[in-house]
């Protein structure tokens, strides 16, 4: 077994261990989970067709299982800290709210509850507990951010990766944006020791993108949400990325934002809109990010997704530009 605390260059061998297993275990196994969800009658509609199309879902479970047995037999060979450990079961904690979610109604008071404790086993591992901003420097907030910015965040980042989704490719193609530019934050600060099992997580799910993308031959359901959403904001608050981390998740915070305005004004409810037949999408308002350029423009659902994947690029790109652990 290598240990990771001596050799420095083994780093990049295990980082590229953790990513590229679990991509080509889910990349390879895929078509075997559609094939399974579909016969087992597992299917969703997907709106954004003119033609009725139902396709697989809970296609998430995939994501949560092959990159914890992936991560699981890279323990075979290198040593990793127990942080990783106890992220990889937080993670999997929020997975299986997400299967219960797709199962059953539990409430979504019960389920935010529950799963607001469920990242409880992060406060003794988030060893950056100061809030860096640029303008005041650090102010180290000690108990107050492990009691409630660690597991408020995660609570949140999960929400509201399910909350900004619908097209094909939206959600897991908006979140291995925000991943890959965490890790890579992490990369260029040269603190990885605790991201491995983050890393494993983020290859599971970009092999997964490439069956989620436009036009989607499986959705993810919301065992892949918030399994997902889970890992963003495990990411960013173990490695202390909370301004940083805020940043790249801003629009995924303004669509919530649009979300509540429409609620607080009670205004009629809708959750999908429609292809109008020639492949533009009509859509029944502009208080959701996503129906913002379709309320305006003709374009198509592919057109409208890659605007949501350019907009939080830029955000990311802003995030990662940000110095040293801001």
């Amino acid at each position: 077994m290598l240990d990771l605390e001596t050799p420095t260059k083994l780093l990049g061998i295990v980082l590229a261990s953790n990513f590229m297993v679990p991509f080509l275990a889910t990349y390879l196994s895929m078509p075997y989970f559609i094939n399974k969800l579909t016969e087992k009658g597992i299917l969703a509609r997907d709106y954004y067709k003119h033609k009725k199309t139902m396709v697989p879902e809970r296609g998430g479970i995939a994501i949560l299982l092959i990159s914890m047995v992936s991560f699981s037999l890279n323990t075979l060979f290198f040593k990793f800290s127990t942080t990783n450990y106890v992220v990889l079961i937080v993670i999997a904690l929020f997975g299986l709210f997400g299967v219960l979610d797709d199962m059953i109604d539990i409430g979504r008071v019960t389920k935010l509850l529950l799963m607001y404790y469920c990242s409880y086993p992060l406060i003794q591992y988030a060893t950056h507990t100061a809030f860096i901003l640029p303008a005041f420097g650090s102010i180290e907030l000690g108990i107050l951010y492990l009691q409630f910015i660690v597991p408020t965040y995660v609570l949140v980042a999960s929400n509201l990766v399910n909350m900004h989704s619908g097209y094909n490719g939206l959600a897991s193609g908006l979140s291995v944006i925000v991943l890959l530019s965490l890790i890579l934050k992490s990369i260029i600060l040269s603190d990885v020791e605790n991201i491995f099992a983050v890393v494993s997580i983020t290859g599971a799910t970009v092999a997964y993108f490439l069956y989620d993308r436009y036009p989607s031959k499986i959705f993810w359901g919301n065992v892949g949400s918030l399994t997902i959403g889970a890992t963003i904001g495990t990411i960013i608050v173990i490695q202390g990325f909370i301004v940083s981390g805020f940043i790249m998740l801003i629009p995924h915070t303004v669509n919530f934002l649009m979300y509540v305005y429409w609620r607080a004004r009670k205004l009629p409810k809708a959750k999908f809109g429609k292809d109008r037949g020639d492949g533009i999408l009509e859509v029944p308002n502009q208080l959701t990010l996503k129906w913002v350029l379709p309320y305006y423009y003709n374009v198509t659902e592919k057109q409208a997704t890659y605007a949501m994947y350019a907009l939080t690029g830029l955000f990311c790109l802003l995030g990662i530009l940000l110095p040293g652990r801001i």
